[in-house]
């Protein structure tokens, strides 16, 4: 086979053009291709539009290019892990567009397939379906997402041959894969090369027809940001935070795929033995999620979950990439996804990613698991901190998901959706019913056991 040419990171660079749209690899710093991003930023290349789950932290890889000025427009995610990509886009120095993070990756596959789009259920209802087409298909409304391509695609993997094949190491393979495939331009950025023939064709991630250069550069720590180490996560939680990750734990059945939110869900991951047969699911691309290491390591030897935090990998886990991690959300694949709330209605509609006044930058997986999970349960406080209910009449924050919660657990009740209507079925210890029902706007049907 013809060899890929190997070339400087000076020289693939300088193949970027003013305007060009740039589709960048990587989870954070995860499988990012850092090193040609900063050498990127030593540029004068200007009016890019970048493509990514997020620009990266400030001051590595896609967050010099906007500290810079370099970037005129965003696509992606989860842009509020980055207050210099807030700050740039409430003044209006970069324009934005935000996409559930597996509309995302589903665009670039799109793109690289030769798709136009697709309709996906996810984000109907939502200020993220506004201005798009949205049909009814198979009985259910879902979103028309256009394709994305890029001109250029910087890349990480692990491990390329002289061919230009590749293999990804742990959760590094998110974006990457599909991003390979949608550029008119790839250039990989590889921690070794090794001569064709060496790597295993059984374990070829990216072919080579995808690769048009290859660089080489070494990973090191302080290149994976926040990710280089785990920070020690000891701190006293409440007992009311317990208590509701206590009861949500009892929702969970032997055998359960399960994605764990931020917040109080993350709590839950604590309560889970090994002889619960719980799997846990990472939508960055990790299925059988363990404990953060015990050492502190991080990403250099770990995989991170999609808090960015590095774990480790119970026997019989697997990685795969953010398409075939969205596939399997959006397939039914997982059983229970667990989230944070800032608002439930009487209906069954969830508000869990945006509040007024702050900017629209930062949707993630939400959209996706809660339209997608088999069953879906919301643990949050019963009140806001001035008092106000979060189990409403009907929601006035930007919706998440249209009647897609199944149960509700707070300090203190349970609820359940039953055929359409909300259904109080427990009060949590201490709690009274008065509390409940002078703490809940939302019209509901009591039913205690």
């Amino acid at each position: 086979m013809k060899d890929v040419p190997v070339i400087s990171i000076e020289a693939a660079v300088a193949k970027v053009k003013d305007g060009d749209t740039l589709l960048c690899g990587g989870f954070g710093m995860t499988g990012n291709p850092v090193h040609l991003l900063n050498a990127l930023a030593e540029t004068d290349k200007k009016e890019l539009t970048y493509v990514g789950n997020n620009v990266g932290e400030p001051s590595l890889g896609g967050g010099r290019l906007l500290l810079n000025g370099q970037i005129k427009k965003m696509i992606g995610s989860y842009f509020t892990s980055n207050p210099d990509a807030v700050k740039a886009a409430q003044s209006g120095q970069v324009a934005y567009e935000l996409l559930p993070q597996g509309s995302l990756s589903e665009a670039i596959r799109a793109g690289g397939m030769g798709i136009g789009g697709f309709y996906t259920p996810t984000a109907v209802g939502t200020v993220l379906a506004d201005d798009r087409e949205v049909r009814r298909l198979n009985g259910v409304d879902q979103v028309f997402v256009p394709a994305i391509r890029g001109n250029v695609a910087f890349i990480r993997a692990w491990k390329a041959d002289t061919a230009g094949n590749l293999t990804y190491r742990l959760t590094e393979q998110n974006f990457n894969t599909a991003m390979a495939m949608a550029a008119d331009l790839v250039i990989a950025e590889v921690e070794e090369i090794v001569p064709a023939g060496e790597l295993d064709p059984n374990h070829i991630h990216t072919q080579a027809c995808f690769v048009d250069f290859l660089v080489e550069a070494k990973l090191k720590e302080e290149d994976l940001g926040s990710s280089a180490s785990v920070k020690s996560s000891l701190k006293k939680v409440s007992d009311t935070r317990m208590n509701i990750a206590r009861r949500a734990f009892r929702e969970l059945e032997h055998g359960n795929v399960v994605n764990l939110g931020i917040g109080i869900p993350t709590l839950i991951a604590d309560l889970i033995k090994p002889e619960d047969g719980i799997i846990m699911h990472t939508e960055n691309g990790m299925l059988g999620v363990g404990p953060e290491p015990e050492d502190g390591s991080g990403a250099m030897k770990n995989p991170v979950n999609a808090g960015k935090i590095p774990v480790t990998a119970l026997d019989g886990a697997s990685y795969f990439d953010s398409t075939t991690s969205f596939g399997m959300i959006r397939g039914r694949h997982v059983d229970v996804a667990i989230m944070g709330g800032l608002q439930v209605d009487s209906r069954g509609n969830l508000a869990n990613w945006a509040v007024p006044g702050k900017p629209l930058l930062g949707v993630g997986g939400a959209m996706d698991l809660a339209s997608g999970a088999r069953k879906l349960i919301i643990t949050m406080r019963h009140l806001n901190r001035d008092g106000s209910a979060k189990i409403v009449e009907e929601c006035d924050l930007p919706l998440t998901a249209l009647q897609a919660v199944d149960v509700v657990i707070t300090d203190l009740a349970v609820f359940v959706f039953e055929d359409g209507a909300l259904v109080l079925r427990e009060l949590m210890p201490g709690a009274t019913l008065e509390q409940v029902r002078a703490g809940t706007t939302a019209t509901f049907r009591e039913d205690l056991v």
